[in-house]
Order: C-alpha cells, then structure tokens, then sequence
C-alpha cells in the first residue's frame, strides 16, 4: 500500500519554506497530499490569492524542483463552521493518508482527536520564510522575491499581485 502524508496550509503565497517541507515529506513518503486550506477565501489582507492561484504557485515550484506530479496531489478544502466536522470534511476531499503534518494547534487537536497521526513540520529560516513576512515585504517594497521559489515570484508578477496586495491593504478612510 503507498504510504502517503497530507500537509496543509493555506499558502499565501507558496514559498521556499513550504517547498522544503513539500521536499522533504516526499522524501520519508511515496506520496504527498497537499491541502490548500480556508479555499474559499482571496482578495483579502491575509489570503490575497485565489485558490487557483495558490494551486498554480504549487504546481509551478513542485515543477521547477523537477518533482513528478504523480507523486503528489493538491486538494483545496474550504472551512467549514463547526470544528468538530472538519476532519471528517478534510477526509472527504482527500485520498486516503497514514500521518498529517501541521503545526496549527487546532488542526493538531482535531486530527488527533480522530486517532490520527499528527506529526510537527520543521519551520525553515521561520522569521524569514513565512508568507504574512512575504506579504509585508511586499507591502513596503522590500525584497519578498528571495523567499519565494523563482516560479511563484513570476507567477505573482504575471497576475499583478503584488498590485493586489497593496491595493487589498488600503482602506477608504
């Protein structure tokens, strides 16, 4: 049977950190599912990107790692209201997997509460690599495209991105 592990994030955007971790799961895994969290969200502060954008950033720095796509899926899962359904919401999107990778204390406690396997993710360079410094960065002009795989900071520009995000953090007062 292929042993498969599932991480998720809401990855926005997808950057160097997530990619190592992407990287190294498929190491110690035949195969890797990658969960674009709170789907339905974009065009905000916190989740600029639509989910389809999100799965494109994936799929480009996945691509640009020469990483075989039949090694992994990526499977967006919208919230839903009430917690405790949200593991039995996360497995019904997914195919079948043996352990889950997250660091989100919530996530931790419900998938662990359903008897499965939760394991911790190394964070990379955390202080650097997280998305919400990557939006900042943007947001003042400073360098984000270094913490970002070379394709996704394409891909960023080529849909005007960081336009959005500059334009999303204004407010009309």
């Amino acid at each position: 049977m292929v042993r498969r592990a599932l991480f998720i994030g809401r990855f926005q955007p997808f950057h160097k950190g997530h990619l190592k971790v992407a990287k190294d799961l498929l190491d110690k895994f035949e195969e890797l599912i990658i969960v674009v969290g709170s789907s339905q969200y974009s065009h905000t502060k916190e989740n600029p990107f639509t989910t389809g954008e999100r799965i494109s950033m994936i799929r480009l720095a996945l691509d640009e790692e020469g990483i075989n796509p039949s090694r992994y899926f990526i499977v967006p899962v919208p919230d839903v209201e009430m917690h405790s359904t949200w593991v039995s919401h996360v497995i019904s999107y997914s195919p079948k997997f043996d352990v889950i990778y997250t660091n989100e204390p919530l996530t931790r406690r419900l998938f662990i509460e359903a008897g499965f396997k939760v394991e911790s993710i190394p964070f990379y360079n955390r202080e650097k690599l997280s998305a919400t410094e990557i939006r900042r960065r943007i947001l003042f002009n400073e360098d984000w495209e270094e913490l970002v795989p070379k394709s996704v900071a394409n891909f960023i520009k080529q849909i005007d991105g960081v336009n959005r995000i500059i334009d999303l953090s204004k407010n009309d007062k």
